[in-house]
């Protein structure tokens, strides 16, 4: 008499380290601690060094180390509106304000970019959250409507009155001071947003935001005024969108109309979903994978755009729920094959 094939499934178990570590009993064990401590600071770690080795790497890769600051912190701009349920396709409007706003300062009166960064970064921030103050009442895919709208509308502005240089843009502004202000200031920006996204998102103010996206209806019933957290939130998702269009404007030493281009709006989407929604750490990733990876496609040509996309696609498809949730799933899990009775 033949048997019935045995059968196996696979079984997902957490670690017994990580049931150990989500206590206090961390503590008491130096392994366990650095269970814990070691993907929080290996990459902190990477990223602060990485520039100290300019010489070895070339000044390329620095630039390309700035560059991706700027669209990782875009992208961090664009998860925390989508924490409040505002899904935005326009983050080229935070870039592009903040950018023209240091540059006319620069150029008009000649501040150096101690003062004007700042100053473009919270001016960026009011006119940004003055233009979408309206349509904060407008949900899902109409905001979303808007805000790919509005970069374009300023684009045709600039062009059409020719104001702020027109389509020449500001040219000549001034340089900052030194190299290591070029490299670490977008870096100690980002991991202080990082940082402060995720603790934020975790304090009563954050489970409001979530609540809000979740079901609006129930936290009004609450008494609470949910259009003034939206403003709330859309000022602060354009303070940190606005910085890096401050500070690449007076990097590049130039001002013009590119500053609201679709990129600026498409790459901090794509790092977001690359990485993992909702997790402020996987859109950091994905913009660390993304940038880096068009780079070094440019050596194919024309070709790199087929490259691009297929590899997106792949880990679109292959991962859902993005690479940042998967690696922390392998890291805090391992899986065996078990027969099923």
């Amino acid at each position: 008499m033949n048997k019935e094939p045995i059968k196996f499934r696979k079984e997902r178990l957490d670690r017994g380290i990580k049931a150990r570590c989500e206590d206090i009993f961390a503590l008491s064990s130096y392994r366990e601690i650095l269970y814990l401590l070691l993907p929080r600071v290996l990459p902190v770690a990477l990223l602060l060094v990485f520039p100290l080795f300019k010489d070895i790497v070339g000044l390329y890769w620095e630039k390309v180390l700035v560059i991706t600051c700027a669209i990782a912190l875009l992208s961090l701009s664009w998860d925390w509106l989508a924490s409040v349920g505002l899904i935005s396709l326009g983050q080229a409007l935070f870039f592009g304000v903040g950018a023209y706003v240091t540059g006319s300062l620069n150029y008009a009166f000649k501040w150096p970019p101690l003062i004007t960064i700042p100053l473009g970064t919270l001016g960026g921030a009011l006119i940004c959250t003055l233009l979408l103050l309206p349509v904060l009442r407008l949900r899902g895919v109409y905001f979303a409507i808007v805000t790919l709208t509005l970069p374009l509308l300023l684009m045709r502005f600039i062009e059409t009155t020719k104001i702020l240089g027109g389509t020449e843009g500001l040219s000549a502004l001034t340089p900052l001071p030194s190299l290591w202000v070029e490299l670490y200031v977008p870096v100690f920006t980002l991991l202080i947003c990082l940082f402060g996204f995720r603790r934020l998102i975790n304090e009563d103010y954050g489970l409001v935001l979530q609540g809000i996206r979740d079901n609006d209806r129930a936290v009004m019933s609450g008494a609470i005024n949910i259009y003034w957290f939206k403003t709330q939130a859309v000022f602060l998702a354009a303070l940190v969108g606005s910085f890096p269009g401050a500070f690449m404007t007076h990097y590049y030493q130039f001002v013009g109309m590119p500053a609201f281009a679709l990129d600026y709006s498409i790459l901090p989407l794509t790092a977001a979903v690359l990485g993992g929604v909702g997790t402020f750490a996987g859109p950091t990733l994905g913009a660390f994978i993304l940038v880096p990876l068009s780079e070094v496609l440019r050596a194919f040509g024309t070709l790199r755009v087929v490259f691009y996309s297929a590899i997106l696609i792949i880990c679109v498809v292959g991962l859902p729920e993005g690479v940042f949730h998967y690696i922390r799933r392998k890291y805090h899990q391992f899986e065996r094959m078990v027969e099923v009775g």
